[in-house]
């Protein structure tokens, strides 16, 4: 999606005036024929012929301007390639994780970083997998030398719900074995929970204690400090989920919910905000329809559900605007897509005052494009990232330049 002919531009911070485009506010409609003024890495003006002085101006006649896209659930800079376990640094050893930061192991030189961004992927969320809380989540935005510099303001404990339902085609168990395994699980968690919750007790008492990071951690959701993300996913375990959260005084975001469309009412119901995808998927079963994964998201919005979308992708989270181009047209319409990938997730991660639309004020996150991002032939032409002009190019497109015309000329 990205522009590949023309100077490659390198990235640098300065003042900006992009002139004569329709902008996409997502929150206060669309502008046609405004510009948007950028300096000192923020959105300073969004209006018609804005005075200027000693700016880069980009003429934007034609184009439109988007706030830049945000994946709510990535790999992204915790792996390198899916395949080659040397690159992967997702998971620690254990089921009782809480107190790993994915933040820590983001690799700022991770080379899907640059392919994602040039697709107007400026903001994900990436986190760690395995046992029942493999660690804490952090949004990063793609740009920046250390993860310290990439951080996006939230951090949120990863939680894996324990499910009833089959892990695949080969879980030959029987549904009495899968029910006691769920309940198996989930009393350890309630164990691992009543302590953190006397750990807590007891450190705001004063008491003195041995050191225990992953009860501090754990701790930290249960003064809400952290939120809880759950990843939950089968309609019955989502009904379990949200009996399970009833007794628990935490914020909680559902992730996942790939049968949510199943029990959309009572989500809603529970005022839980949902991040599900990838909507590029195969049905969780084998009787559901073939666009199940499609149509959830629009069924979960039209229930009143709060949704932002994600890939749970390393390599190619740049295929985001894919999938809200899939989940636009099954339902849920191109403003609410738009939305489910821009200020959705930034009003759930409680960034909404620096990302996910366009407005006065805000961190100059936006792209620029020449059609509608949602469609494979729309070229994304510039890329800011908190004002700092991101050069357009990655590896992806130096091999695309290289190998375009491979004929030798004689000597």
């Amino acid at each position: 999606m990205a522009q590949i002919e023309g100077e490659v531009i390198k990235p640098y911070k300065a003042n900006f005036l992009l002139t004569n485009a329709k902008i996409h506010t997502v929150t206060n409609g669309i502008l046609e024929n405004h510009d948007l003024l950028i300096e000192e890495g923020l959105i300073k003006a969004i209006g018609k012929s804005i005075p200027h002085q000693n700016h880069t101006i980009i003429d934007c006649s034609g184009k439109s301007l988007y706030p830049g896209f945000i994946d709510s659930g990535t790999s992204l800079g915790i792996v390198e390639v899916n395949s080659l376990s040397e690159t992967q640094d997702y998971m620690e050893l254990g089921k009782f994780t809480p107190q790993m930061q994915a933040l820590t192991v983001v690799n700022p030189n991770g080379v899907a970083i640059p392919v994602t961004r040039v697709s107007g992927v400026t903001t994900v969320l990436t986190q760690p997998r395995g046992g029942y809380f493999p660690g804490t989540a952090a949004l990063i935005n793609l740009n920046g030398y250390t993860p310290a510099q990439m951080f996006g303001g939230f951090k949120g404990l990863i939680m894996n719900f324990p499910s009833a339902a089959r892990s695949g085609s080969n879980d030959s168990r029987s549904l009495e074995d899968l029910e006691k395994a769920a309940t198996k699980n989930l009393d350890e968690i309630n164990v691992l929970w009543e302590k953190a919750t006397t750990y807590l007790k007891i450190k705001t008492k004063g008491g003195e204690m041995d050191y225990y990071p992953e009860m501090e951690q754990l701790s930290r959701v249960l003064n809400k400090e952290l939120p809880l993300l759950i990843e939950v996913n089968a309609a019955k375990d989502i009904i379990s989920a949200l009996e399970w959260i009833k007794e628990k005084d935490v914020k909680v975001v559902f992730t996942g919910v790939a049968e949510g469309w199943k029990v959309a009412e009572k989500i809603a119901s529970a005022g839980v905000p949902v991040i599900t995808g990838p909507v590029l998927a195969l049905p969780t079963r084998n009787s559901d329809n073939y666009d199940a994964p499609y149509n959830n998201p629009a069924l979960l919005q039209k229930a009143g559900v709060k949704v932002a979308l994600r890939t749970m992708e390393a390599e190619n989270v740049r295929n985001l605007p894919f999938n809200a181009g899939f989940a636009a047209a099954y339902g849920m319409g191109t403003t609410e897509a738009l939305k489910a990938i821009t200020i959705n997730p930034a009003e759930i991660f409680g960034v909404s005052d620096r990302i996910g639309s366009l407005e006065k004020g805000k961190k100059a996150t936006l792209f620029i494009a020449d059609g509608d991002p949602f469609e494979p032939k729309t070229q994304i032409q510039q890329v800011f990232i908190n004002g700092y002009r991101i050069p357009m190019t990655n590896r992806h497109i130096r091999l695309y330049q290289e190998f375009l015309d491979r004929e030798m000329q004689p000597n």
